[in-house]
């Protein structure tokens, strides 16, 4: 019997509107918040079986706010079965027992409603209720200060005398239901703020508080107080806005991350053009952009679409009033007129003296406590980037360039202007290198050391550039691992995850052909000379930690199947794991080659033989790096003619490999493996084929040492034993 509850009124499509006034909020927090916004409070309407038609999530400086359309008046009824207690316990002689009689208070029903059903336990009581939905208002209250409080951020804060965290000081609270106020309290100690109608509108056009008849009302209200709360709508205000301004016949970048922090800065958008002297040209346009756009957030204005060369004007975002741009325009250009004169001080003073003189004062700067200076690390940069240039066989010339580089790639650091502005690290460099008469390579080595910066697809273009940058990142990792702060988790200070994934990516799309396993030793070796730490563990490590990184790489960057990044990076196969690490270009050429013939249909054609003859091979004792049967295979025992032709295709096949691995032409392989398929099968299923686990010992050794062979073979390209049918 199914027990229904008491019928109750519901109604449809109610507004739900709750608005969190606070004082201004960091343009990363609001970002941030409006984000998970809209991932938790749809889920946490889920989760409590309510539907609904739209849920938006607004934000401005002042302000979150949700509205949610939709909304039934309490949950869906639901179905709910209990079980009691066992059927033996609750009847006796056909009638019911205490143990009965207190379940069926308990769930609030007769005792004719309860069940006896059979279960792999035995027969127990049931019940089965339809349990009425909590009214929405009841859930709503609870869940909003969930919603509120739930939001994560960086330093969020406490104020007055109350423990509530938030990004900002909570001023007032919207909370509506349709057109009826969702009471609502948070105490902060001796503060509470009771949610009611009343909002706020801008600070300067519209400083009377307002009121918000319904929830539906919220947006269409606020727009009336200067207020636009939609995030979107107010990026292309200000995207149309500066588009309009800019009647220069110029060209303005719109920089999308600009834009966001702008946006989130103002209610009421409206662009202003200022104008600053054009003698600040003479700077840098990387000095100028740099002061425009992170540190007054204005968007410059270039001569043409090329960007190369700046206008004198620049174009801001105003909260303020639109009729007062002027006096706006003529204060923002004060402003950035002395940042662009402090800029032109520092530009000044730092050419007065070549960069090299600035190598002293890296004694005086820290990389880490147990690592030294900037200076100790430039000598290590130096000591590498000569090791790679070694491996990779430069010229005297190149490994001038290389070494020269090398001393001077943190030189900027202690100039005036990147102590002022630290973003041009690397671009000043590049600058002054030039000015100090050090030449194009070196010069545009400092500059490239340091990428990828923000984008991972931009990286080193030079040899000199790239071998410094390298060198740089793998002084960082093997110092930072050698002092046991290796990373974990989402916990990475010193961004090694992003130093070994540059590492991987710049020799990868230079085509660097390092020994990066012979670097980590070498590297490792200086480490421990000056600490007192196991070489071995630190180097295992570091190779644990770079085969997580080309695994990675492989599979989200380079589309590699999961399955064939583990044939090529073998699974706790040491063999494998030395080869990858020795040569990075052959691990991807290996993965990116078993991709395509996946996807061509040719890896099928050998998959079984080869899969099927190393399952078997696991079972004998051959090395696997054994490739010639001449000495390992006694033809005298063999006892069918199938024996004989595999044989034989192997002794064929061998100089083929041997090609292949000298020139990495592993299609060359390929098809000599698919050449040879056909002789395997008749070995295992022709009219004469073999019992591979042969009675007689020798026999069987014999015929593993075959299949061993082919595995071999095949472990040239890959372990197919990790490769999966049909994947």
């Amino acid at each position: 019997m199914l027990i229904k509850p008491k019928n109750t009124d519901r109604k449809e499509n109610l507004a739900f509107l709750l608005e969190v006034g606070t004082e201004e909020l960091p343009a990363s927090f609001l970002s941030s918040a409006v984000a998970q916004w809209k991932s938790l409070i749809p889920q946490s309407l889920q989760e409590h079986n309510l539907k609904s038609e739209s849920v938006e999530i607004y934000g401005t400086p002042r302000r979150l706010a949700v509205l949610i359309k939709g909304l039934p008046s309490q949950q869906a009824d639901r179905e709910e079965e209990i079980k009691g207690p066992p059927a033996q316990t609750a009847f006796k002689d056909g009638k019911p027992t205490p143990a009965a009689q207190g379940f069926a208070k308990k769930q609030g029903v007769e005792l004719d409603a309860l069940e006896i059903r059979n279960t792999d336990k035995g027969d127990f009581v049931f019940v089965r209720k339809l349990i009425a939905g909590r009214q929405i208002a009841e859930i709503l209250t609870e869940l909003v200060p969930q919603w509120i409080f739930a939001l994560k951020g960086k330093r969020l804060m406490r104020w007055g005398d109350g423990d509530l965290r938030f990004s900002r000081p909570i001023r007032w609270l919207v909370s509506l239901l349709d057109d009826a106020v969702l009471p609502i309290e948070l105490v902060n100690g001796s503060e509470t703020i009771k949610s009611d109608r009343t909002s706020q509108g801008h600070r300067v056009l519209h400083p009377q508080p307002v009121t918000i008849p319904q929830a539906t009302d919220y947006v269409s209200v606020l727009r009336l107080a200067s207020v636009v709360v939609n995030v979107e709508e107010r990026t292309n205000i200000i995207v149309e806005e500066v588009q309009n301004a800019n009647k220069l016949n110029g060209s303005v970048e719109i920089y999308p991350d600009l834009l966001e922090e702008v946006t989130n800065l103002v209610e009421w958008p409206s662009a202003v053009i200022g104008e600053f002297e054009s003698e600040f040209l003479d700077l840098p346009t990387e000095v100028i952009t740099t002061v425009m756009v992170h540190h007054q957030r204005y968007f410059p204005v270039f001569k043409d679409s090329k960007q190369q060369e700046l206008l004198p004007y620049f174009i801001t975002i105003s909260n303020g009033d639109p009729a007062k741009s002027d006096i706006v325009a003529v204060g923002n250009a004060r402003v950035i007129r002395a940042r662009l004169a402090d800029g032109k001080f520092f530009y000044d003073a730092d050419l007065k003296n070549p960069l090299d003189s600035f190598l002293p004062q890296l004694a005086k700067v820290t990389f880490q406590e147990d690592l030294g200076s900037l200076l100790d690390k430039v000598g290590r940069i130096s000591k590498i980037a000569a090791q790679i240039a070694e491996q990779l066989q430069l010229s005297p010339e190149q490994s001038h360039y290389i070494h020269r580089a090398a001393l001077l790639c943190k030189a900027d650091l202690v100039s005036q202007m990147v102590y002022e502005f630290p973003e041009l690290q690397g671009i000043m460099g590049q600058k002054y290198a030039l000015a100090s008469g050090e030449g194009e390579a070196v010069a545009t080595a400092i500059f490239e050391h340091y990428l990828p910066r923000g984008a991972d697809d931009i990286l080193p273009q030079t040899i000199t550039g790239q071998v410094v940058g390298l060198a740089d990142r793998l002084d960082t990792l093997v110092g930072i691992f050698g002092l046991g702060m290796i990373p974990t988790g989402s916990s990475d200070p010193f961004a090694l995850r992003r130093a070994a994934n540059a590492v991987v990516n710049i020799t990868w799309a230079a085509d660097l052909g390092i020994n990066l396993q012979q670097l980590l030793e070498q590297v490792a070796t200086d480490f421990v000379a000056n600490h007192n730490k196991n070489k071995e563990e630190l180097v295992g490590n570091l190779q644990e930690f770079f085969l997580q990184r080309i695994r990675t790489l492989l599979q989200e960057e380079k589309q590699i199947d999961y399955d064939l990044v583990n044939a090529v990076l073998g699974e706790n196969d040491s063999e494998y794991t030395q080869r990858a690490l020795q040569d990075l270009l052959d691990v991807r050429d290996r993965a990116l080659f078993l991709q395509k013939i996946r996807t061509d249909g040719t890896l099928d054609k050998i998959y079984e033989t080869v899969n099927r003859s190393t399952r078997l091979a696991a079972q004998g004792d051959l090395d696997t790096k054994q490739l010639d049967p001449t000495s390992i295979v006694q033809p005298e025992l063999f006892q069918k003619s199938c024996e004989t032709a595999f044989y034989h295709a192997l002794v064929e096949l061998v100089p083929q490999t041997q090609a292949a691995q000298k020139s990495r032409n592993y299609q060359q392989l390929v098809a000599a493996l698919e050449k040879i398929a056909p002789t395997v099968s008749n070995f295992f299923d022709g009219p004469e084929s073999v019992l591979v686990i042969d009675p007689d010992p020798n026999i069987k050794r014999n015929r593993l040492n075959l299949l061993g062979l082919l595995r071999n073979h095949a472990r040239v390209l890959a372990d197919f034993g990790a490769v999966v049918k049909n994947l």
